[in-house]
């Protein structure tokens, strides 16, 4: 799994998780958005709530770093997302 997961920022807190999860994947399945077939999809809830997205291949998941201006469309409302590579060891300021 190293390299294929990428962390997304920037989600929507007002949603349940399991809509959050449908409409990234949705978002990251999409070849105009640099996606491709994804793996898993697991969303962190808590104040700093973020989702890791695991691409089956690595070659997306770095095409989804390139990518820049990510922005999650629902219900008319735009949330602009934050992409970073997912570190294997959460560092302690990440652990809620």
């Amino acid at each position: 799994m190293a390299g294929r997961t990428v962390r997304v920022g920037g989600l929507p807190a007002d949603l349940p998780p399991d809509r959050v999860a449908d409409k990234l994947t949705i978002h990251f399945l999409r070849s105009r958005n640099g996606g491709g077939e994804i793996a898993d999809v697991q969303v962190l809830a808590g104040p700093h709530a973020c989702a890791l997205v695991t691409f089956e291949a690595l070659e997306v998941a770095q095409r989804i770093l390139k990518t820049k201006n990510h922005v999650l469309s629902i219900g008319g409302k735009k949330y602009p997302l934050e992409v970073t590579a997912h570190a294997a060891e959460l560092s302690p300021d990440e652990v809620a």
